[in-house]
């Protein structure tokens, strides 16, 4: 079984970003981010509602990190540690070295080309750090931007699960995509 070990946690830079460790003045940011409709449209959970419910979020992430069952970092541009979007692995199937990685970005830095960028980073370090044998992403269909960012880098998709998510009174359909640590 994989054994993950995410002390110190690991920042990573790109280009244009660094991805750090969520911190509790991260709140209003994300706040805004999960409040968003636009942002929240496909992603199968309740939006926020309160400040309270981001803080709240970016404890369970501590929590996930401090236990080796999940990483999330906040996506920032260089030279401003605003938080404008996250990324992670949530899901950790370990006995199978697998990760499954979600993400989201402010609306206002949509089409920017920062959403590729950390996923190259956080696939880099799920197979590099954490020694993934594959990276798992569960989508909505309906997802075009989504689907096409994963499809543009590497991840295949490998089937589509009919109606096997209720949310908010409607069954929707899944599409899981996967990519594969380089040999």
């Amino acid at each position: 079984m994989l054994v993950i070990d995410l002390a110190p946690f690991p920042t990573l830079t790109t280009e244009r970003l660094v991805l750090r460790a969520l911190v509790p003045t991260d709140a209003p940011a994300l706040f805004a981010i999960r409040a968003d409709e636009r942002v929240m449209q496909f992603i199968g959970r309740r939006r926020a509602t309160t400040l309270q419910d981001a803080s709240d979020l970016i404890s369970v992430i501590h929590a996930g990190t401090e236990a080796n069952d999940g990483i999330t970092w906040a996506i920032t541009l260089k030279g401003d540690d605003t938080l404008i979007g996250t990324i992670g692995y949530y899901r950790l199937k370990k006995e199978h070295y697998r990760g499954e990685i979600g993400y989201m970005l402010s609306a206002d830095h949509w089409r920017k080309g920062i959403m590729g960028e950390a996923l190259e980073a956080a696939v880099a370090c799920g197979f590099d750090r954490l020694g993934f044998h594959s990276i798992e992403a569960d989508t909505d269909p309906l997802n075009v931007a989504s689907n096409t960012l994963l499809a543009r880098h590497g991840f295949v998709r490998e089937g589509l699960f009919k109606e096997n998510f209720f949310w908010d009174g409607v069954f929707r359909d899944s599409a899981i995509w996967s990519r594969l640590a380089p040999r």
